[in-house]
């Protein structure tokens, strides 16, 4: 039985996942670092404890501090949240080995999902369909050139292990394969300590779909639906929608089955995400999985009505799924804007500081995730979000319209914003029709 959680992380999901927790009675205990001591996630948790130094590497991601937290305040679960350790499987498997239950996916699972070359043989396995690419790793730069020509260009040069939009490589033809290798090499290398890659064939302008699933310890295992996150800037999100424009409902059933079908290959428990990338022809590729929440999970929740959080709790406490498959029930349509503290006019450089004023937004069918205040400073070491802006109608059209209210409502001085670049995306007339891909703002803003 969990008692007592441990939020591994910062931010609007820190103060997500102690929503949860104190909805469901579980106590819970925030770590911070020494620039997170009077942010809002350390004053909503029943304890609060610093974990160390600004960095990252010092506090947030101090394996050894965290575990060490965790005893001291007699916690008998962790949730890692996403970012920080929340893929790191050596973590989990410290969890595990302490008796301190990972909420999230075994150890092995991770593992397994993590090193993306594997994951994909493993999808091939379960006839999930796959982008075509490299059996396995590539050894060196003659090989890269050799699966090149056998993939034919253009090629996606990718870290096994990355993330995040980190250790990618797009090349278009043989006289940038060579300095793409090296670059997408040391780029993993810095990123996740391993410069292992792997070859895919370049999708030109997809669209990016993910469906969440849930699966419970018994084997029951579950799809959400789809989310559409297309629209993103260099590899990151920007904007997300759910239901996607793009999908018949043959479709939607067809991937679904697929998502499930990759969830059961691995067992997979809790809460997790297939990703596909869907050609303009209509065909589906899996991309990989994400063994853990996503920054996007609102917008399931407001399409299905299913807390997310509140169902890996659940599944961490030895809980079978209330619902099947059959039980599941997708209205409306919703959106989220990523509202980050940077400057879109000034290559999106991030805006660090002291929030002035803040006016959150309201009214129906508006939420926001936050974990910021007036007097907050934002600290220049950790991401630039700020917050999670959800509108949520009966349509798509009604959605965007409350989304553009909102974020008129949404005022923060002191630092900059995204706010205005979210409303000329909304107000984008490709964007309102459904045409985009992910080269939208590429394309739209020369960004």
């Amino acid at each position: 039985m969990i008692r007592k959680v441990l939020i591994a992380n910062r931010g609007e999901i820190a103060v997500r996942i102690i929503r949860a927790c104190k909805e469901l009675g579980i106590k819970t205990v925030a770590i911070y670092s020494e620039a997170d001591k009077d942010a809002m996630h350390t004053q909503l948790a029943d304890e609060a404890i610093c974990v160390g130094k600004p960095k990252s590497k010092d506090s947030y991601l101090n394996e050894s501090n965290i575990i060490s937290a965790a005893v001291i305040t007699k916690c008998n679960a962790i949730h890692p949240g996403f970012g920080f350790l929340s893929e790191n499987a050596e973590f989990a498997a410290i969890c595990e080995e302490c008796n301190i239950k990972f909420i999230g996916p075994s150890s092995k699972t991770i593992s397994i999902m993590g090193d993306k070359s594997r994951a994909r043989e493993i999808m091939k396995n379960a006839d999930v369909p796959i982008i075509p690419g490299s059996d396995g790793i590539i050894e060196n730069v003659e090989d890269a050139f050799l699966e090149a020509e056998r993939i034919v260009y253009p090629v996606m040069i990718k870290a096994a292990l990355g993330g995040g939009g980190k250790g990618i490589r797009i090349v278009q033809n043989k006289n940038e394969l060579e300095n793409a290798y090296f670059t997408a090499k040391t780029e993993a290398k810095v990123n996740f300590g391993d410069d292992t890659i792997y070859m895919e064939k370049f999708i030109e302008n997809p669209r990016h779909i993910e469906f969440q699933i849930l699966g419970d310890e018994y084997g029951n295992i579950v799809h959400l639906g789809e989310r559409d996150c297309t629209v993103q800037r260099r590899n990151q999100k920007v904007l997300e929608e759910a239901p996607s424009t793009i999908l018949s409902d043959e479709l939607r059933h067809e991937m679904g089955k697929a998502a499930i079908s990759a969830a059961k290959a691995v067992n997979y428990v809790n809460a997790g995400t297939i990703e596909f990338l869907v050609d303009k022809y209509g065909h589906f590729y899996f991309m990989e999985m994400n063994t853990r929440i996503q920054v996007e999970h609102p917008i399931t929740e407001m399409i299905t009505s299913i807390d997310i959080v509140k169902e890996q709790l659940k599944i961490a406490n030895g809980e079978r799924l209330e619902f099947s498959q059959d039980n599941i029930e997708i209205k409306g349509h919703a959106i989220e804007c990523r509202i980050n503290a940077e400057n879109p006019s000034k290559g999106f450089i991030p805006s660090p500081g002291k929030i002035e004023f803040l006016n959150l937004p309201g009214g129906n069918g508006i939420r926001v995730d936050t974990a910021v205040f007036t007097g907050y400073t934002i600290p220049p070491t950790y991401d630039s979000m700020i917050a999670k802006l959800i509108a949520y109608g009966r349509n798509r059209d009604e959605a965007i319209n409350k989304m553009l209210r909102a974020l008129e409502e949404f005022v923060i001085e002191g630092i900059e914003n995204n706010i205005e670049f979210q409303i000329d995306i909304l107000n984008n007339e490709k964007f309102r029709l459904g045409d985009y891909d992910t080269s939208f703002i590429s394309k739209e803003y020369n960004l």
